[in-house]
């Protein structure tokens, strides 16, 4: 649903999506200036929508203004069967990079893993479940190797904090102390990675 609201005389135009596996309120940028912000099935649109927006509305305008310093973007669309065939492509690749990863990484936190699974998701990266589970997009194989690096260590950490603490951080930092500048690197090429 196409929306749009007013912030200090800026229009900000978006688009609203129910999400079913959204536990929060969450906007994305995307190159071509697009903005979704995705909504919690059960939660109750306007007030809360509109206040979030207008609290990120400085972020979302820096994204904007960032995106259209690199000058004009091809969106090029795939269909489902390009879709599929690029995760199958690449499904195998991303599970030994994985796999090859946790283990490293996993001698020094020296966690319980339980099951590790590749996915094909639109827009998660990785999830970590109570049970141990791992779970990791398949883009993983696509992206520059230390960025895949954070990915995989911040959801091993979670396996001790399941949370976004300060003690959950200083675990990531204890094997990517740049984790910082790696998150921005992400969120520069369109990922919003915690």
């Amino acid at each position: 649903m196409d929306k749009s609201i007013t912030v200090n005389g800026q229009t900000i135009e978006y688009t609203l999506k129910i999400s079913k596996r959204s536990r929060s309120l969450r906007i994305s940028v995307h190159p071509d200036g697009e903005i979704i912000v995705s909504v919690p099935r059960l939660m109750s649109i306007g007030f809360f929508v509109d206040n979030f927006i207008k609290r990120k509305a400085e972020w979302i305008l820096a994204k904007q203004k960032h995106f259209r310093s690199l000058g004009p973007v091809t969106i090029v669309k795939k269909t489902k069967a390009e879709k599929r065939a690029e995760y199958l492509e690449n499904k195998e690749i991303a599970r030994i990079l994985v796999e090859k990863k946790v283990t490293e990484y996993n001698k020094f936190y020296n966690y319980k893993i339980g099951r590790i699974a590749i996915r094909n998701q639109r827009t998660r990266w990785g999830s970590c479940s109570k049970r141990g589970n791992l779970n990791f997009n398949y883009k993983l194989a696509l992206i520059p190797e230390k960025l895949a690096d954070y990915i995989v260590v911040h959801e091993i950490c979670h396996l001790g904090e399941l949370n976004h603490s300060k003690r959950f951080w200083d675990l990531v930092a204890r094997t990517i102390p740049d984790y910082r500048a790696l998150r921005t690197e992400l969120n520069k090429i369109g990922i919003n990675y915690q």
